[in-house]
């Protein structure tokens, strides 16, 4: 497909994997209200783009994201309350109801800095990847201002709660190395292999059967707050779906593959299609 062009973010390509990448390099990509329309736009359209198979949230220039724009977000949004209600609702639409729920894998490739409301995609992404050497952290509190938005729940929902609270609490910056530990990024990597590091991973989950993986996803992220009975009637209702969905699960290839072929073997990558 020919992709679109916009003012505040870029989408590069590369194979099966597609790049969105966050592009006011000179404001460290902080999100200002147009970024917020582009990126709902963007995430829409490739949400059905024949094309991507996994998409990559990153940033030109030195830094990921350092949160909202407090000059457009907030003070020119302040005297313009249309403007800051459809900024708002932008604002929380791609950050966490589309990538939250994306139907394909998503992955943060997070360098430089990443501040405040940059933690909600971030937590959003189904798996993130950091450079080493990144910095990150909530600054809200040296502004006399709460992380708002659904950042504190974020952080809450990701962390163990005395690590969300410590770092809300102080404003104390973390690198990468440390979101690994705190569970907000699957590992980390120096900044040089980055996107080589990203790549390789993507790489792998283009070879998955992406219906598998997408219920996979959904199935993990809507279990975890049910209780058990409930979870094993959803995944049973989920997997019988899934079946119904792709004939090649329904035919039971992959069991096929392991039991009568002996083509595939646990551990060593997905079966051969």
């Amino acid at each position: 497909m020919a992709d679109k062009t916009y003012e505040n973010i870029e989408i590069k390509r590369e194979g099966q994997i597609t790049f969105v990448m966050l592009n006011r390099p000179d404001k460290r990509n902080a999100m200002s209200p147009g970024l917020h329309a582009d990126m709902c736009d963007a995430l829409e359209t490739l949400a059905t783009d024949a094309e991507t198979r996994v998409l990559v949230l990153g940033g030109n220039g030195p830094a990921w994201c350092a949160g909202q724009d407090l000059k457009l977000y907030f003070r020119e949004g302040a005297k313009d309350p249309m403007m800051r209600r459809k900024a708002n609702n932008d604002s929380h639409h791609w950050r966490w109801e589309q990538l939250s729920r994306y139907p394909k894998p998503t992955i943060a490739m997070v360098h430089g800095y990443a501040f405040g409301g940059a933690f909600t995609q971030l937590c959003a992404c189904d798996f993130a990847i950091v450079a080493e050497d990144a910095t990150l952290g909530l600054s809200e509190v040296n502004w006399g201002i709460i992380p708002g938005g659904i950042v504190s729940w974020n952080l809450s929902d990701m962390m163990l709660p005395r690590h969300a609270l410590y770092y809300a609490a102080t404003g104390e910056t973390f690198d990468g190395k440390r979101a690994v530990e705190l569970g907000l990024a699957n590992f980390s990597v120096p900044a040089a292999k980055l996107r080589e590091e990203t790549v390789k991973f993507a790489t792998k989950l283009t070879k998955l059967n992406p219906n598998v993986l997408r219920y996979t996803k959904e199935g993990v992220k809507a279990v975890r707050h049910m209780t058990p009975e409930n979870a094993r009637d959803y995944l049973g209702v989920k997997q019988d779906s899934l079946m119904r969905l792709d004939k090649e699960i329904g035919d039971r290839v992959g069991m096929s593959e392991f039991l009568d072929k002996k083509s595939y073997r646990p551990g060593l990558g997905p079966y051969k299609r």
